[in-house]
């Protein structure tokens, strides 16, 4: 009965573990899958197509004979409001609702009374600024500001007018019919097409000169504007060619560049520089879209010129417009048969086209959020469209090839997610963080694979068991060392340490190999009464007093080193020499610190590894005349093989996915360098720095979500092929 009783508890028991375990390992299985969920989710937004859709759509009440080049649209920052500015005698300012298409009435300062207008213009920049242009010639500054409020919960916005002092541009004889303005400090800048066929630039308040550019020769001028900053004004011409004018305050506009930027005989129908005044979008009348900006000559040349960067999706006829977004490198085009494209500069692609509806685009404006577009069509229509593209600088081409940035030589791989300028454009190439991560683990394994290894076999082999049980517990608890203060020492103080004592640490390197091998190899030849008053195991420590006795000369002969190899400085030595750059947390500094990290892991694993050899195989190979050394290599090495790869893979994936050492040690720039002398940013590393500052569902946010999708798949990869590999390690070494 007792018997009975005690088997029943025992199946009981045993079910109750069986349940137990199995319930662990679906847990477990279940948490893995479900990281990896929520990663692809919060990573697809990334990569879904944008789409947009016509919003509104009503008649802006307008004189269709009014030339094309006196009408300008825009829209308020929420979308509530369209502006539309139109030339003639009256009602050249208005404002409508954007759902309804009602008009606002909104009351005009009396600075166009009386006011014949016959070209606007839109300054360059952010803001709602333009300029009109009158029968006798001149100009009148105009800005627009929306402020915004609550009534008894509703947001009403409120536009406002300011004019500024006229100023004259061009003879009142000469009618004008193209316009360029832009506000600067020092004063506007004009630049005016009349009839007469004459471009006239002029600069600063009332009373100053207008100057008659003629470098163009006698090509018709199609289209001309000056960058925000106000130091450039680009003239394109009805042959397809664009010149280039910098202006400097006091001095006349200077003739810098002449470049082809449409096929010959191809009309230049469109400027419009993105944010940040470098990449200027040429749209030409045979519907092609092109990005351009200034790159240096050779890699120290102050000289630049003007290069086609991008080309974007053609349009199916000439191009009538460019707007740009406020925010990004992101712009809109439009064409005489009423299509809208949306681009992105950096990408290289058209993200989004709408279709038209056969009616040329007069005006059309990107909205300052970049989330929507109104157009004003040459029959006299208001468009509305609502726009969503949230991630439109991210690709995977822009996260894993060379992209071209502004202010680069040639397209590269570059992570820079922030900056203190207000026009500064993100740059998200995962590329240099996966670099980095690969890197930091070289250099970690290969200062850990041979200490561990070595150790490992030493212990497994040679050691005597007493001192085994000593020094085996001793380094396994290294591993409980916490890594953040491995990651504080290293960068606080190995970094400095390694820095001064460089030259001896590279005599190290090479000094102490070589004492521990004479010292060896004079064992040999030492008389048996004093080689066997030491037992068997012990002979390593011999060597303790030649270690530091080495090191110690090494460091003592570290300055005369330096000044007899380097020069006085290894530093400047490197530099011109070799090209170098030394950081003082550089990758040498990981690979001490993290190397010392996963020593423990795959010490343990492999000296476990070694010890499971059966002791009877160890015992006829010996038997059979084989040497301890030959034993090893030949026998317990095959047969242990299997635990020692998966002991380098489990340091190895230690290793990737470490964070606190490179962060804290590695200086965390995100450069592409294998030299041992330079710094690295690693995926783990850049999560950490990064997801605080990320705005939630940012591109920023996402795309760090990527880099953990990156290394999760990379670790499993590894993880996966590594225990294949493991096993068919197993499988071929059974026999032993």
């Amino acid at each position: 009965m007792k018997r009975s009783t005690s088997a029943i508890r025992r199946r009981a028991f045993d079910r109750l573990a069986r349940i137990i375990v199995t319930l662990g390992g679906t847990a477990v299985i279940l948490s893995i899958i479900g990281m990896f969920v929520f990663l692809v989710k919060e990573v697809v937004p990334l990569f879904l197509s944008p789409h947009g859709t016509q919003s509104g759509h009503f008649a802006g009440d307008l004189d269709r004979g009014e030339p094309s080049q006196s009408s300008l649209v825009g829209l308020d920052e929420y979308q509530e409001i369209i502006y539309l500015l139109s030339g003639g005698a009256e009602r050249q300012i208005r404002f409508f609702n954007a759902q309804s298409g009602a008009p606002i009435a909104v009351e005009l300062p009396p600075g166009l009374a009386g006011a014949y207008i016959v070209s606007i213009a839109r300054a360059a920049g952010s803001g709602h600024r333009f300029a009109f242009a009158t029968k006798d010639g001149r100009l009148i500054p105009v800005t627009i500001e929306f402020t915004s409020g609550f009534d008894q919960g509703e947001r009403r916005i409120t536009p406002t007018l300011t004019f500024g002092a006229p100023v004259q541009v061009t003879p009142a004889t000469e009618r004008i019919l193209r316009l360029a303005y832009q506000p600067t400090d020092q004063g506007p800048l004009t630049a005016a097409l009349t009839d007469q066929g004459h471009l006239w630039y002029a600069a600063g308040a009332s009373g100053s000169s207008p100057a008659l550019l003629t470098n163009h020769g006698n090509e018709s001028v199609t289209s001309f504007i000056f960058d925000s900053r106000g130091e450039t004004l680009s003239v394109g011409t009805a042959g397809g060619k664009l010149y280039r004018y910098e202006l400097r305050e006091g001095v006349q506009p200077s003739h810098s560049e002449t470049i082809p930027v449409a096929p010959a005989g191809t009309a230049v129908t469109a400027l419009s520089y993105l944010i940040g005044d470098r990449s200027l979008v040429i749209g030409s009348g045979a519907g092609e879209v092109s990005v351009w900006m200034p790159v240096r000559e050779a890699q120290e040349s102050p000289v630049t010129r003007f290069r086609l960067i991008h080309r974007l999706d053609t349009h199916p006829a000439s191009v009538t417009g460019i707007s740009p977004s406020l925010r990004n490198k992101g712009f809109i085009t439009g064409d005489a048969q009423g299509n809208l494209f949306v681009h992105y500069a950096t990408s290289s692609q058209t993200v989004l086209k709408l279709s038209g509806n056969g009616q040329a685009i007069r005006a059309l404006a990107f909205s300052p959020k970049a989330d929507g577009a109104v157009i004003f069509s040459d029959q006299g229509e208001l468009r509305t469209y609502a726009i969503r593209n949230p991630h439109p600088e991210t690709t995977v081409a822009t996260l894993l090839a060379p992209v071209w940035y502004e202010g680069y030589d040639r397209p590269e791989h570059v992570w820079q997610s922030s900056s203190g300028a207000d026009d500064f454009e993100a740059k998200f190439g995962l590329m240099p963080l996966i670099f980095g991560t690969l890197k930091g683990t070289f250099y970690a394994m290969l200062v850990a694979v041979p200490l561990a290894l070595l150790g490992a076999i030493y212990t497994a082999m040679f050691m005597a068991p007493h001192l085994r049980a000593k020094i085996k517990p001793t380094i396994e608890i290294m591993a409980a060392l916490p890594t953040v203060i491995l990651g504080f020492l290293a960068g606080l103080w190995i970094a400095p340490m390694l820095e001064r004592i460089f030259p001896a640490m590279v005599a190290m390197m090479i000094a102490v190999p070589a004492g521990v091998i004479v010292t060896s190899v004079l064992w040999q030849y030492f008389p048996a009464t004093v080689t066997r008053r030491l037992r068997p195991g012990m002979e390593a420590f011999i060597l303790i007093p030649v270690i530091i006795g080495v090191v110690w000369a090494c460091l003592a002969l570290n300055q005369p080193m330096e000044s007899l190899l380097f020069g006085g400085s290894y530093k400047t030595w490197f530099a011109t020499h070799w090209g170098l750059r030394y950081d003082q947390r550089n990758a040498l500094v990981v690979g001490f610190a993290m190397g010392f990290a996963i020593v423990p892991i795959i010490y343990s694993i492999s000296e476990e590894a070694l010890t499971n050899v059966p002791r009877h195989l160890i015992a006829g190979s010996l038997a059979l005349g084989a040497t301890r050394w030959q034993t090893l290599v030949k026998l317990v090495l095959v047969s242990a093989s299997p635990g020692i790869f998966s002991a380098l893979m489990i340091g190895f994936g230690r290793a990737i996915g470490e964070t606190m050492i490179v962060l804290m040690a590695t200086g965390n720039t995100p450069i592409m360098e294998w030299s041992v002398f330079n710094g690295f940013r690693t995926l783990s590393a850049n999560i950490a720095v990064e997801i605080p500052e990320a705005p939630h569902g940012g591109t920023l946010y996402r795309t760090l979500f990527l880099a953990a999708l990156v290394l999760f798949a990379f670790t499993f990869l590894i993880n996966t092929v590594a225990e294949m590999i493991r096993q068919r390690l197993r499988t071929k070494y059974s026999q032993y």
